[in-house]
């Protein structure tokens, strides 16, 4: 009897972990196409003969177009499935790398932003409602903790890949190459058979759930909440080492070691982050917790030029602080989604982040180009104040998530 009941649920869990680490390797493809055309541009600049403020535009490109489809794709998600709209965006990503090694001019960098931005806006829709409807509750945290560490290793491999790349194969076979493996993962996923995830399949007693409207003020704060977020940790992260280098006196390799610290233990504080998600349902609490710490040990290192052994320790602390929330800012998300919404939900919300992409770069390369780099220090510890307000503000009355929503729409 014991053997016949195990099956099942063992079963099930390994389905469970099939699923997870098919969308896992989605989002490592993601953020690993993001730094692809960064890590190119001394050869595009070289081949196109153009400038870096020409190349930087082709980001912004992309930034402004990932930001205006996030929620269109979270919509889409919901109604037509996130598994087709996933795979679309591996194989769209794919493509607009493939094309503009084949046809490289700046139209087609242009273009391929724009196809590059549209790909990634699929992601957090298409990943979170999959992983919202098919993960055990228990593991949530941790689930969501794993996918958002395979996406910060994507992005941590990505220049020594490209670097590989261009060394083997050159600029143009590296752009084709790199494109490949979006449509390959695509394929992957096809073969493992993820499951899908759509506002068709919340049912209730064989009833579809009523729709709800998605457009809720804890899903407007959340959105704020995400820029916020953005805005706290992205001026660290591409202006730190000119800032300590100009502000505080730090040499460039112990300035680079400082931000490889922070980087890197972001990525560790994001998998401690989902087992604390599973063991709390205060997860604005946690984060607010969290923030505040960062916001005192960033204000530090904002007023005094540490020795370059406890700004790395400074950085690394501030950095693990930050990935800790993660899982629980995704849980916030889940929890506020109505039910059969969660594509919709992780789609208007990361719009947020986009925000933040677009206004971060004016904003960090303003204060330095103001000579004021203490304030690229000193502007974040006032973004992470502001994030630790609206985390607060998010727990101000408990959460009801997707299972306990079908309950009470099954006993009123």
């Amino acid at each position: 009897m014991v053997d016949v009941l195990a099956a099942p649920q063992q079963t099930k869990a390994d389905a469970s972990l099939r699923t997870l680490a098919a969308i896992s390797t989605a989002h490592w493809v993601s953020h690993f196409h993001l730094f692809v055309l960064p890590m190119l541009f001394p050869f595009l600049k070289g081949q196109l003969g153009v400038g870096y403020i020409e190349l930087g535009f082709a980001l912004t490109v992309f930034a402004v177009i990932s930001g205006l489809t996030q929620a269109p794709i979270g919509y889409l998600a919901d109604h037509i499935g996130a598994r087709k709209v996933l795979l679309m965006g591996l194989t769209l990503g794919g493509v607009a790398l493939i094309m503009l090694g084949l046809h490289l001019s700046y139209s087609w960098l242009i273009a391929s932003a724009v196809l590059l931005g549209l790909a990634n806006s699929v992601y957090h829709p298409a990943d979170y409602a999959i992983l919202s409807a098919h993960m055990d509750e228990a593991r949530m945290g941790r689930a969501f903790s794993i996918h958002t560490f395979a996406g910060f290793l994507g992005g941590a491999v990505a220049p020594a890949i490209v670097a590989a790349l261009v060394t083997m194969t050159g600029g143009h076979g590296a752009l084709i190459v790199a494109g490949a493996v979006g449509p390959l993962v695509a394929l992957l996923l096809l073969v493992v058979g993820i499951p899908d995830a759509s506002a068709a399949d919340r049912k209730i007693d064989g009833v579809h759930a009523p729709l709800q409207n998605i457009i809720t003020p804890t899903l407007i704060v959340l959105t704020i909440f995400f820029m916020l977020l953005s805005l706290s940790s992205a001026g660290i992260g591409n202006f730190g080492v000119v800032a300590l280098m100009s502000g505080y006196g730090a040499s460039f390799s112990s300035a680079n070691i400082a931000l490889t610290a922070f980087l890197g233990f972001s990525a560790i504080g994001v998998l401690a982050g989902g087992f604390l998600a599973d063991c709390t349902r205060r997860h604005g609490q946690v984060a607010a917790a969290c923030f505040a710490i960062n916001a005192a040990i960033v204000f530090i290192i904002a007023m005094v030029a540490l020795p370059s052994l406890l700004l790395t320790m400074a950085m690394a602390s501030a950095g693990f602080l930050g990935g800790v929330i993660a899982p629980s800012r995704d849980m916030l998300v889940r929890n506020a989604a109505p039910a059969g919404a969660a594509g919709r939900a992780f789609g208007i919300v990361s719009t947020g982040f986009n925000l933040g992409g677009i206004v971060s770069p004016l904003l960090f390369g303003w204060i330095m180009d103001q000579n004021m780099p203490h304030w690229v220090f000193g502007a974040s510890v006032i973004f992470m104040i502001l994030t630790v307000l609206l985390a607060l503000f998010t727990d101000r009355s408990p959460q009801v998530g997707p299972a306990e929503a079908d309950a009470r729409l099954m006993h009123p």
